[in-house]
């Protein structure tokens, strides 16, 4: 009960990080517009008339934003939050003075400017982002030189100073911790996706597509390994469809690719432990690890027997088929993986020509 309730808040905090990632200029337009629609009504209970008129100003200017963000404009919007958000600090600065802290709403657009700027921005159009930056910081040097004895339009009282000050503090705390929070949540989702892709990418070099077996790549490796070992004990099965050809040309390659995978499904069923190897087009090879002939020679005919009696459905169709199929066991003779192959290849061809559908495990 305990893993299910983590498990439950997990998934909830997983999908609202997805969403805030995925929406997060629409997100941000929505929080701007309720800061300011609260500055409006502290600004209207300050008594300071001309913030009053600007505040309305920018809740008409997020709530365009938030409308922008919906029809997928994205750049205007970054680029008026960056202005109004300077533009306010520098009206509210010459208002109230630098004493009331509304120059901290230029520092809680920084993470702003950087989380969205690195998305939007590509090469050594970023560069801009470090432009904005410096204008930023500027704006700061600026209103400091200018406001630091100056004296404000308005003089808020103690208490109105104070909420203020708190008010702007909050939202640059707010503002760092939420974006870099962003920042790092996105950062670990693209970090898994690459790794999934890398593995998905490493897969597809080892694997077969169709059929999900081994391909040579992946298979001979595994083989040349097993071969290092002095006491190496294994058989290689080296099997071919009877007549694919013909089934294609009679049935369609879809038809064909039908059959591939509902033999390579029986075999994997049969040789459970074995690694198994798309060789190419219908020929497949089996690495039988830690088997001696007679094992594998039960095993690769209970395997021919099983084809043989379980036709594949395709479109109501039965299509019958048989393997043919050369073993050959590991011997001291045998250095490189292709030696062993060769020789159950040619079992193999040596079947194809003497009436198919049947194992051959030895040289005639």
């Amino acid at each position: 009960m305990k893993k299910n309730g983590r498990d439950t808040v997990s998934q909830i905090i997983d999908q609202t990080m997805h969403f805030l990632v995925h929406n997060g200029f629409m997100v941000t337009a929505g929080v701007m517009c309720l800061v300011h629609a609260t500055l409006l009504f502290m600004m209207l209970a300050f008594g300071v008339t001309p913030l009053v008129q600007f505040n309305i100003l920018s809740v008409t200017v997020y709530a365009f934003c938030f409308l922008l963000c919906r029809l997928g404009h994205i750049m205007p919007v970054y680029v008026s939050i960056i202005l109004e958000v300077t533009c306010y600090t520098v009206i509210s600065t010459y208002y109230l003075g630098l004493r009331c802290g509304t120059y901290c709403f230029l520092f809680s657009i920084v993470p702003i400017i950087i989380y969205f700027g690195t998305f939007l921005f590509k090469g050594w159009a970023r560069w801009s982002v470090v432009l904005m930056l410096v204008i930023n910081f500027g704006v700061f040097v600026y209103l400091y030189l200018s406001f630091y004895e100056a004296r404000p339009v308005f003089e808020l009282d103690p208490a109105s100073r104070i909420t203020l000050v708190f008010f702007s503090s909050f939202m640059m705390v707010f503002s760092t911790i939420f974006y870099n929070f962003l920042y790092i949540y996105a950062s670990e989702v693209q970090v898994k996706s690459l790794e999934q892709r890398n593995e998905q990418l490493s897969a597809d070099a080892r694997e077969d597509a169709l059929t999900g077996l081994l391909n040579r790549r992946g298979f001979m490796p595994l083989l040349e390994e097993l071969m290092k070992k002095d006491d190496a004990h294994f058989c290689i099965a080296f099997c071919d469809i009877d007549n694919f050809k013909r089934i294609n040309d009679a049935n369609g390659h879809e038809a064909g690719d039908e059959v591939l995978r509902h033999i390579t499904g029986m075999i994997k069923k049969e040789m459970h432990g074995c690694n198994i190897c798309r060789w190419g087009g219908e020929e497949i090879v089996i690495l039988m690890k830690d088997h001696d002939m007679t094992v594998a020679l039960e095993k690769a005919e209970y395997l021919r027997k099983s084809v043989e009696a379980s036709p594949t459905l395709f479109f109501n169709n039965r299509i019958f088929t048989t393997v043919t199929v050369g073993l050959e066991e590991n011997k001291d003779s045998y250095r490189e993986p292709d030696d062993i192959i060769k020789v159950a290849d040619e079992r193999m061809y040596y079947g194809k020509q003497h009436g198919k559908n049947i194992v051959v495990w030895k040289s005639n």
